[in-house]
């Protein structure tokens, strides 16, 4: 085996792992209620947790990568997130186990960092679009696995092993690592910036904690006024004191260049419009057309497959015919008018309806799953990849926050509007307590409450129906704004089409 072969193993599969864990532990919820005796609130904390802490830490992550070396950093990365997936496994209370899958998103911060950046230290030209779309690709299997796998493992062996799976391919990949990867750092990043790292953190992670919170005890509660003031207070701080170092954990200056700003500009709107519906869609399948989580993970394949096997097209066939402009600018375009036809197709209550258009919008996000991180790191001088990597992580991962939360108040909004319409002496407490269910998929349970008010089931099915047009039309309007923002800003000179003849044409996965 090659050692460039060796060296995308290094860097896809700690990405795999982040990205399969954050979503092969949703289906096996109900499963860890159960089995700790936890109620559903303090168990939403297993992905809430996980998320929070990678969030906050993504991006000074990535600084850390440059200052102490990558290599150094993925190696620690991996180990805090084998060490604490044991934990996760074998823990007896929800308590602890939120506490595990928060240190897991610790080291998931860490591994995905550090791998971006040994992957920009690592290949340069069309080996770097060639590592790029491999990586982009294999990300694509871990969100295409997440929902089967959980099923499958939790019914099969327990929800333990979701946990317990990451234990020997965790060993594998640190010994790997540890004979593989070279260690590559920033010559220039002679210190950590504390207060970068802390103001960041601050307002990163107050921020998301609101968004987290935010449709469940309402927006307009004094804690999330607090979070929300708090996490702009930490932001302007934050710019205050990066702007003054010498050294930053973020050079602010780079969000001057047009390309860089463009390319992180479709990465938001990548997560926000496509990403959250990997959760929202397997949802409607469950509450609204009575699939089962397994079920539902299942008929998830046809519209996720596209993210592991477009990036390899495109990287064969399109690259030495469309600038990175045009790549961006071609997916944001494919997701939006892909989910504006899936939001008609709601209505029907079809799985055939909704998943051949949301099969087109998976077209467009395989283009932007390879693209958009290759296209803003172009940009970037390779001594900063760690800073560029963890930026790019935080912007994707913090899209997928904020697009779930944003999307999410957008739903319960349309169903109360709905219920609003057609209860109007209904009393309100009622009415928003009918909105809930609905909004939480318990369909059955809004329908018996329903009919305490001459109403049936189906005005629930209606009204969910409502709400999901609402957030894919909300979601097309993010795609086609993106879209435009993009070809504004992205220079097709800085993100030329590839030569063919740069490299020569290979064949599987090797890039030698």
């Amino acid at each position: 085996m090659s050692r460039k072969l060796m060296l995308l193993l290094c860097v896809s599969v700690p990405s795999f792992m982040i990205n399969l864990d954050a979503n092969i532990v949703a289906v096996s919820l109900s499963s860890i209620a159960k089995s700790l005796h936890a109620d559903f609130a303090a168990i939403e904390w297993v992905i809430s947790a996980y998320t929070l802490a990678f969030a906050t830490l993504v991006m000074p992550a990535g600084a850390l990568a440059d200052r102490f070396g990558r290599k150094r950093v993925l190696i620690i990365g991996l180990l805090v997130f084998t060490i604490a997936s044991f934990f996760c496994g074998a823990a007896s209370s929800s308590a602890v186990l939120n506490v595990a899958r928060a240190v897991q998103g610790v080291g998931a911060a860490l591994q995905l960092s550090a791998a971006l950046a040994v992957l920009s230290h690592g290949f340069q030209g069309r080996e770097r679009a060639k590592a790029f779309a491999f990586w982009g690709s294999v990300i694509g299997v871990a969100i295409m696995l997440g929902p089967i796998a959980g099923g499958l493992i939790t019914q099969v062996l327990g929800w333990q092993w979701a946990f317990y799976v990451n234990l020997p391919i965790g060993l594998v990949m640190i010994g790997i690592t540890m004979t593989t990867v070279e260690e590559s750092n920033d010559p220039y990043a002679n210190r950590v910036d504390v207060a970068g790292v802390l103001t960041f953190s601050g307002f990163l992670g107050l921020l998301t904690w609101a968004l987290i919170l935010g449709n469940r005890i309402g927006w307009s509660s004094a804690e999330i006024r607090i979070q929300l003031s708090g996490s702009a207070a930490f932001l302007i701080a934050f710019l205050v004191v990066e702007a003054r170092q010498s050294r930053p954990m973020v050079d602010l200056g780079m969000f001057f260049k047009r390309t860089y700003l463009g390319a992180n500009t479709a990465a938001v709107s990548f997560a926000v419009t496509f990403l959250t519906m990997l959760t929202y869609l397997p949802f409607f399948f469950q509450s609204a057309l009575g699939y089962s989580p397994f079920h539902a993970g299942i008929l998830m394949l046809p519209l996720v497959v596209p993210l592991f096997v477009v990036p390899r097209i495109i990287s064969s066939h399109l690259e030495h015919r469309l600038s990175g402009r045009g790549m961006l600018v071609l997916g944001l375009l494919l997701v939006a008018v892909g989910l504006l036809f899936t939001a008609m197709c709601i209505p029907r209550f079809s799985y055939l309806a909704i998943a051949t258009p949301m099969f087109v919008a998976s077209i467009g996000a395989g283009i932007l799953n390879g693209q958009v991180v290759k296209v803003g790191m172009t940009v970037i001088p390779v001594e900063r990849a760690g800073m560029a990597s963890g930026i790019s992580g935080a912007m994707r991962f913090s899209g997928v926050v904020v697009g779930f939360a944003a999307l999410g108040a957008i739903l319960f909004q349309r169903i109360a509007s709905s219920l609003n319409q057609v209860l109007p002496g209904v009393d309100e407490s009622a009415r928003v307590e009918i909105t809930r269910l609905i909004a939480n998929g318990n369909v059955d349970s809004a329908g018996v409450a329903l009919t305490s008010h001459g109403a049936t089931v189906q005005l629930a099915l209606q009204t969910l129906a409502h709400g999901y047009v609402s957030l894919m039309l909300a979601a097309s309007a993010v795609g086609f704004i993106a879209a435009a923002i993009a070809w504004l800003l992205i220079d097709p000179a800085e993100t030329p089409a590839h030569s063919k003849a740069t490299v020569p044409v290979v064949t599987g996965v090797s890039i030698d």
